[in-house]
This record gives structure tokens, C-alpha cells and sequence, in this order.
């Protein structure tokens, strides 16, 4: 059985205002119809499609974790006994809500967490909490020092070809 990625077609207008959305997700539609000389209707049936398509999947907001105590951030690398434990592993980390991001890898570690808590004290319990939990046969924490770029997503054709 062949899987087939559906593909999406977006026009420029499209990738304007996914540019427009990702710089603010509140912005109103009128104000995207006057940057991309479209009707606001227009703007807002491009963008309902866009969420049927999967392409948008929400809108949220962006918080600033230090302002509200949380200026702590740790990447750790955990790895596991056997794939058997992957799915336990997963349903934890879903529950945790000082991982943030959680990322399935290749190599040494199986995934990557990123963590925003308060205090190394925080930090220790929940490397406790992820250590101790049955299948975890190592972990790797690092502390981040200075955010250099977070981001959110790539709209394809800001992207540069090498």
C-alpha cells in the first residue's frame, strides 16, 4: 500500500497572509485584505480554507516565560531501554506541563524536551520524575544560556536555497 501526501496549493497571496498571521495572530482581517489587495470576505474564506486544510492550526499567543517566572530553560536528551516503552514515555511527557516541546530523534537519544521551569530546583525534580520512570535508561540536560531564535514556523518561500 502506497501513502500519497496530499498536496496543498498556495499562491503567493496565501503565503502573504500566513506571513501577516505569523507576525500576528490577531490581526484583523481587514487589515490583511488592504496589505494583499483582496476583499476582507476574500481574506477570510483564503483563511478558513487554509484551517480546512490543516495548513493553519490554531492561534495562539506567544508568552514571555521569564515575566512570568519561568526563566529557566533546559534542553534534556533522554533515551530509552527498548521501543517498547516509547508510548508510556510519550502519554508522561504529555502530562508534564513544563515540557514544552518534545521531539523524537535519531542517534544517540531518542528525543529531545525542552523545559521552562523557575528554579534548578524545579529542574531537579523533574529530571527525578523523567529519571525514575520505568524504560529510561539515560538522560543528557543541558541549560540555555540565551535564546538566539525561537520561532514558531517556515512559510516556504521565505526560505533560502543553497
Amino acid at each position: 500500500m502506497m501513502l500519497s501526501r496530499k498536496v496543498v496549493f498556495m499562491d503567493k497571496i496565501d503565503l502573504d497572509i500566513l506571513r501577516l498571521l505569523k507576525q500576528n495572530s490577531r490581526v484583523r482581517a481587514s487589515a490583511i485584505s488592504e496589505r494583499v489587495n483582496l476583499s476582507t470576505s476574500a481574506v477570510i474564506e483564503r483563511i478558513r480554507r487554509l484551517e480546512e486544510q490543516g495548513i493553519v492550526r490554531g492561534f495562539t499567543v506567544t508568552l514571555d516565560q521569564k515575566q512570568l517566572g519561568l526563566d529557566l530553560t533546559a534542553l534534556m536528551e533522554v533515551s530509552l531501554e527498548h521501543p517498547k516503552y516509547f508510548d508510556a514515555f510519550c502519554d508522561m511527557i504529555r502530562e508534564n506541563p513544563f515540557v514544552v516541546d518534545c521531539y523524537y530523534l535519531t542517534g544517540e537519544f531518542d528525543f529531545m524536551l525542552k523545559i521552562y521551569t523557575d528554579s534548578s530546583d524545579s529542574l531537579e525534580r523533574i529530571h527525578r520524575n523523567i529519571k525514575s520512570m520505568k524504560g529510561v535508561q539515560a538522560t543528557k540536560t543541558h541549560f540555555v544560556l540565551k535564546t538566539i531564535k525561537n520561532d514558531t514556523a517556515v512559510i516556504p518561500d521565505t526560505v533560502t536555497k543553497r
